[in-house]
């Protein structure tokens, strides 16, 4: 099976590269989902070893920060049921959970690649994340796109 590359937005106070990699085995859970289109991408897409352009968004310099893989198969999303959590759902029901999660494992930080750069980039012009009106917290990354990015970084 072909290998999927997706990009994966999280807001830097919520959890940032920087915690992704202090955390064990530097992986996290993507909680928080509640958008179904994103949802069904983990649920539905997502393998074990997909690729993941790690992005930092609502904040002064969003980009891709990070680069890791998909770290799991995907399981119930369990800030659904937790009554304190903003990402609590009265309507999911554990027998029948309505969000679903993957693990994401950050395998390497890396310098911002800021929207700006991408923007100015004519081999990313047709990026998921840089179409308007896109707000998605998780897109697909065609191949291309993942070259295009990943084949310029440092070695290291």
């Amino acid at each position: 099976m072909a290998k999927n590359y997706w990009l994966m937005k999280s807001e830097p106070e919520e959890v940032s590269v920087d915690d992704a990699i202090a955390a064990p085995q530097s992986t996290v859970a993507w909680t928080g989902v509640r958008n179904y289109l994103a949802r069904n991408y983990m649920r539905d897409l997502m393998r074990v070893d997909d690729g993941v352009l790690f992005y930092h968004s609502s904040c002064a310099e969003p980009g891709i920060v990070g680069i890791g893989r998909v770290a799991s198969t995907p399981y119930p999303d369990p800030t659904q049921f937790e009554k304190k959590s903003k990402y609590f759902d009265p309507k999911s029901k554990k027998d029948e959970p309505r969000w679903q999660l993957v693990d994401v494992q950050v395998t390497r930080k890396i310098p911002n690649i800021t929207l700006a750069e991408m923007r100015a980039r004519p081999e990313l012009a047709d990026m998921v994340v840089l179409q308007k009106g896109n707000r998605l917290s998780i897109t697909p990354v065609d191949a291309k796109h993942w070259k295009a990015i990943t084949g310029r970084l440092p070695k290291g």
